[in-house]
Formats: structure tokens, C-alpha cells, sequence
């Protein structure tokens, strides 16, 4: 074979793997974008039984064809406590399952439809001015391209075929511990086993294993410890819980993978003959597909009922907890975003709004501390309103440039609609903040001039502020489940306060007629009761927040 004839079946080859990576990317980027956010809430809800957990992630990880895209969310959810380990588990195992889909799809010979694919998906994408069918048209395009890039793949291979040194190179490959270290290496570099399980058939189905099929099962092995690489670097910048999830990626795969060469090594022939013969009827494409599938299926059945001993696991390979753990009330620290946080796009909105809701938590906590002040006139409370305000400026600052850069981020469709949202929500917060140091400072005049409010202006005051505190409570409360089963309380709450602020106004105006109340604390009571009703609007502005993003 001549050195112009390899060099064009070598760039034939790469450009094949550069379409199908491509089309595989696109894809599964397409789908993420299309379905993550919905699909997202179904991965949290049914995973608290590990039996459904495995079905989820199973069909999760067929639809986005990702495992690697399903475990990394997992271990972003583990990382940002939305999901235990034990509910990891259950996904993880299933995820293994639903990957194989990639390679059943290969080995159907589905490359010839590419060019209708092709076709069809660019006139949804391209010419159809529909939001959604632009959606499904990206999709359908990037599964034109996937099978575009196997189809010039296999072309490629096809003469090959001829070659005595390449037959020889192939048969050469004997030695089960290096194929699976081939497996191992090419896939973590890749960062997909679907991608090299997927020309392990292009390959076999052109005859490149015919008299070496054994050795396959080996290298698909190696793809599927390979495939753990993704979910261990995701999991670095994470806690010591994010880790243990992605361990528990990696020690399914090394358990299985220990079971499934054992078995293989001693029963090889007769696993190969029931395999190729029997169950792929001599077809070697589908033979390496449906061995990948039942590979998996056998590590499950066999792994499953000890998935509590996995958990276990790897708190002996991670062991301890996390030393510079993020609490609450933890001053100048993010807790759900920031570099010490695992960052999924599929899971990035969802921590934005954890870290909004513990700074809206932060907020209620400050105002009612500056108030107990404004009463008790204690002088650690004002101090501590102030150091608390810095913090909320701080997440305030944090978070407004953590979700300018998702905008720039490739982030499901849904999510990326409710950052706006989520923008005016910060806002609202920063500024109940604010509000609770206008109290603070209120509460430091009285104590240093030693102005006294009457007795009326205080029980006034206190239920007024129970009515703010029970509606901002009910606001972030919707902020947080992102139901509006309280919104008609919310919208009467904020009535009541607008009515509260007159009538109270209206009865200082007359008590400091009467000379009952001083002018000085005239004018800071009517600043405050003016500051209160303004919190209870931008509450309501946060619960308003949540319908916008529904709709």
C-alpha cells in the first residue's frame, strides 16, 4: 500500500471521527438544551427508590446518549446537596446501562439515512421559525452528522481490508490485559466509551476482528473503566461527597469489569459462540453492541444488591469531610456556586437559585435582627445587621457575575429564560438588605439620642413587621419550591401592608399632634413603617418572579 493511499485513508479515518464526535456532541448538546431543564426535575424527584433511580437513569442517559453527561449532573447534584449518595447510586448504575444505546444505533447501519437526516434537520433548523422545531431540527442534524462521520469512517476501513500488515497488526492483538489498557487509554482521552465501543463496530462490522473477536470484549472493558474518567475530573473541584459519587462511577465499572474478564477468561469460547452465533447471528457489529449492552446489564444484576456496600465504599477511598465546609451564615464564602463548587450546565441555574435563596434567607434573618435592635437597642445586634449586609452585597456581586457568564454558557433553553428573572430577584433581595440597615440606623439614632417610641407605635410597628415577615417568609418559600400554592396569602399580605402603611401613618400623625410622640421619632417611625412596606414589595416582586418563568 502506497504512502499517498495510507495518508488518505488517515485523514478519511479522522475526518469520520471529527464528524461523528461532532454529531455526538451536538446532539447530545441539543437534547441537553431541549429537555435537561424538564428532564432535571423528574432525575431529582424519582430517585429516592434505587430501583427507580436505575430506570431513570437509564432512559436519562438514552435520550442526551451521555453517560458522561448523566453522571457529571449526578455528581453536580451530589456536590450541591440535592441528591444523597445512596440516590446516586441507583442513577450511576443505570446511566451504565443507557449509554449502550449509542453502539445499538451504530450497528444498525443507519449511515445510509444520513443524508435525510441531514436534510431534514437542516429545513427545521434553517428555514422553519419556530422556536421548538429549531430545537428538534439541531437534534436531527447532529444525528445526520453522527452517522455522516461513520459512514466515512467505514469507508475509510474498507481497504484496509486488503492489507496483510494490517490483518497481521489486528490478529496481533492477543493479549487481553493490553486491549483492555488500549480500551482504558483511547476512551479517556476521548472522554466517551459510546464513541469508542461505536467504532469498535465500525470496525468488526468491515472484518477488521474476524479472526480476533474475543479480543474486543476486552477492549470494551477498557472503554467502560475509560468512560469513569469524565466524572472523576468533574468531581475535583467538588466536595468530598461529589467525589464519592464519581467513585462510585468508577468502582462499578473496576468491580464489573473485574467479574466480567474473569468470566470471560474462563469461558470465552462459550460466551463468544452464545454472543456472536446465537444472539447476533454472526453479524460482528451487532455482536460488539449487544456484548457492550449485556456486559452491563450483568454488572447491574450482579452489583445492585450491594450498592449500599459501593456507597460504603468509597468513604474508605474518600474518606473524612470536607475541612473548608461553606455553612449558611458563612461570611464573604459562596456555598452552591463558585471554583470550589462542581459546574454542570444542566445543573448551573439550579445552584444560582440555591445560592439566591440562601441569600434571601440571610436577608429575612437581617431584617428581623435590625428590628429585635430598633426594640432592644442592643448594640451587638446593629453591629452584627451591618456584617451581615456585607455578605449580602457580597452574594449579590457573586452571583449577578456568576449568571452574566451563564448567559454566555451553552445552558438548557428553560433555564436560560429564567436568568432574567433570576437577575431582578438578586436586585430584590439586595435591596430588603438595605432596607434592614436603613433599621440599623434607625436603631443606633434612638439608642444615641435616646428617642423613645410610645407603646401604640411599637405593637403598631410589631404587627406590622409579623405581616412582612409572614409574607417574605411565603415569598422565598415560592422562590425555593417554585409553586404558587400560597400566592392568593402573598397577594393579600401585600394588600394589608399597603393598607397597614396608611393607617399607621395616618395614627402617628395624630399621636404627635397630640404631643404623644416627639417629631424626631416621628420622622424614623414613619421612615421605617415607609421602609417595611417597600420590603413587602419587592417580596412580592420575588414571587412574581417565579410566575414570569412559568409562563
Amino acid at each position: 500500500m502506497s504512502a499517498s493511499k495510507v495518508f488518505t485513508i488517515v485523514l478519511e479515518l479522522m475526518a469520520g471521527l471529527g464528524l461523528f464526535l461532532f454529531g455526538m456532541k451536538t446532539m447530545s448538546d441539543a437534547i441537553e438544551k431541549t429537555a435537561g431543564a424538564k428532564l432535571r426535575p423528574i432525575l431529582e424527584k424519582f430517585t429516592s427508590n434505587r430501583f427507580l433511580g436505575l430506570i431513570v437513569g437509564a432512559v436519562f442517559t438514552a435520550l442526551v446518549q451521555s453517560s458522561s453527561a448523566c453522571t457529571s449532573m449526578v455528581v453536580s447534584f451530589v456536590d450541591s446537596g440535592l441528591m444523597s449518595l445512596y440516590q446516586a447510586v441507583g442513577v450511576i448504575m443505570g446511566a451504565n446501562i443507557g449509554t449502550t444505546i449509542t453502539s445499538q444505533l451504530v450497528s444498525f447501519n443507519l449511515e445510509k439515512y444520513a443524508p435525510i437526516f441531514l436534510a431534514v434537520g437542516v429545513v427545521m433548523f434553517m428555514f422553519i421559525k419556530k422556536e421548538k422545531v429549531n430545537r428538534f431540527g439541531e437534534i436531527i442534524v447532529g444525528f445526520g452528522v453522527l452517522f455522516l462521520g461513520i459512514s466515512l469512517m467505514g469507508n475509510a476501513v474498507e481497504p484496509l481490508k486488503e492489507s496483510i500488515e494490517v490483518q497481521h497488526l489486528f490478529a496481533s492483538l492477543s493479549n487481553p490485559f493490553i486491549a483492555l489498557l488500549i480500551g482504558w487509554v483511547v476512551t479517556g482521552i476521548i472522554q466517551s466509551s459510546s464513541v469508542t465501543v461505536s467504532i469498535i463496530v465500525v470496525l468488526a462490522s468491515k472484518g477488521m476482528f474476524n479472526d480476533n473477536l474475543l479480543i474486543c470484549l476486552y477492549i470494551i472493558l477498557g472503554c467502560n473503566m475509560g468512560a469513569c474518567m469524565t466524572a472523576l475530573l468533574t468531581s475535583l473541584s467538588g466536595k468530598k461527597d461529589a467525589k464519592r459519587a464519581a467513585m462510585i462511577h468508577f468502582l462499578f465499572n473496576l468491580f464489573g469489569s473485574i467479574m466480567m474478564f474473569i468470566l470471560l477468561t474462563v469461558f470465552g469460547g462459550f460466551m463468544q459462540n452464545l454472543l456472536f452465533n446465537i444472539i447476533s447471528h454472526g453479524n460482528a457489529g451487532n455482536y460488539i453492541a449487544n456484548s457492550h449492552t449485556i456486559f452491563k446489564i450483568i454488572q447491574v444484576i450482579l452489583i445492585f444488591p450491594f450498592s449500599s456496600l459501593l456507597v460504603k465504599a468509597t468513604y474508605l477511598v474518600v474518606p473524612g469531610e470536607d475541612k473548608d465546609h461553606v455553612g449558611y451564615g458563612d461570611s464573604l464564602k459562596l456555598q452552591f456556586i463558585g471554583n470550589k463548587t462542581v459546574f454542570n450546565p444542566a445543573t448551573a441555574v439550579v445552584a444560582a437559585q440555591n445560592e439566591i435563596e440562601r441569600m434571601g434567607s440571610l436577608a429575612y434573618d437581617n431584617l428581623n435582627r435590625s428590628i429585635n435592635a430598633l426594640v432592644t437597642k442592643d448594640e451587638e445586634s446593629i453591629k452584627d445587621v451591618f456584617e451581615v449586609e456585607k455578605n449580602i452585597d457580597f452574594l449579590s456581586h457573586e452571583i449577578t457575575s456568576y449568571l452574566v457568564r451563564l448567559t454566555q454558557m451553552t445552558v438548557p433553553v428553560e433555564d436560560l429564560k429564567s436568568i432574567g428573572g433570576l437577575f431582578h430577584v438578586v436586585n430584590d433581595i439586595e435591596r430588603i438588605g438595605d432596607h434592614a440597615t436603613n433599621i440599623a440606623e434607625a436603631a443606633k439614632a434612638t439608642k444615641d439620642k435616646n428617642i423613645q417610641f410610645s407603646k401604640a407605635a411599637l405593637k403598631e410597628l410589631t404587627e406590622m413587621v409579623e405581616t412582612v415577615n409572614r409574607n417574605l417568609h411565603l415569598c422565598i418559600e415560592m422562590f425555593r419550591t417554585r409553586e404558587d400554592t400560597h400566592l392568593k396569602e402573598i397577594e393579600e399580605l401585600e394588600d394589608k401592608v399597603d393598607q397597614m402603611e396608611r393607617d399607621i401613618q395616618d395614627s402617628h400623625i395624630e399621636r404627635m399632634t397630640k404631643g404623644i410622640c416627639s417629631p424626631e421619632a416621628g420622622i424614623i417611625f414613619n421612615d421605617i413603617v415607609t421602609g417595611l412596606e417597600r420590603v413587602c414589595d419587592h417580596a412580592t416582586n420575588i414571587a412574581f418572579s417565579v410566575l414570569k418563568n412559568e409562563q
